[in-house]
């Protein structure tokens, strides 16, 4: 038996993106194409078969702990970032202000897809989604920047809508033209939560 299903829903790639330095702010920029390895997209500042662990992980490991990369790409969809924006009162926010490699759209509600989903592009690159993409203080920084007195309003409105990060299953040159495949794991909710 498959334990991976085709969800019958598909999407396509609005940007694709890098974040070349981690010493400047969050900030990703566009590309047209990006080789990926099972590190990660090359050239991003995310990219490793292994990372320090970090706040994320903090209850299971001392920070600064060697563990397994699943953080290796961080996905956002335009329609939420629409939402995002149209709650925190501006204009837009963009892919890049979120350090994201990847900006989805026609996937409903992408931050909610279940651990384990595969991403299968129409390149023949496969991600597989690791979570939810916790907001955080360093895209508000960076919206602060263009929309004065409104980044302190990110973290609230980006709960359960700030994309999800995945790591490389299958490698491949990954393009901005690519359209993309939801495969969702076959499984019950765990119920047994204190």
């Amino acid at each position: 038996m498959a334990v991976l299903r085709d969800s019958g829903i598909g999407g396509k790639i609005q940007s694709l993106l890098i974040h070349p330095d981690k010493k400047n702010d969050i900030t990703s920029v566009a590309c047209e194409a990006v080789a990926v390895s099972f590190a990660g997209f090359e050239g991003d500042s995310h990219s490793g078969l292994s990372r320090k662990s970090c706040v994320r992980v903090k209850d299971q490991y001392e920070e600064g702990t060697i563990i397994r990369n699943t953080r290796q790409v961080s996905i956002v969809s335009t329609e939420e970032l629409a939402l995002i924006a149209e709650l925190m009162e501006i204009p837009a926010i963009t892919p890049q202000c979120l350090g994201a490699n990847i900006c989805l759209t026609g996937i409903p509600d992408l931050t909610l897809l279940p651990p384990s989903s595969r991403l299968l592009f129409s390149s023949g690159v496969a991600l597989v989604v690791d979570m939810q993409n916790e907001p955080c203080k360093y895209p508000a920084q960076v919206i602060e920047k263009s929309y004065p007195g409104r980044g302190k309003f990110f973290v609230k409105h980006a709960f359960e809508r700030r994309g999800v990060t995945a790591w490389v299953e299958r490698e491949g040159q990954l393009l901005a033209t690519d359209t993309v495949a939801v495969h969702i794991p076959v499984q019950g909710s765990y119920r047994h939560f204190k």
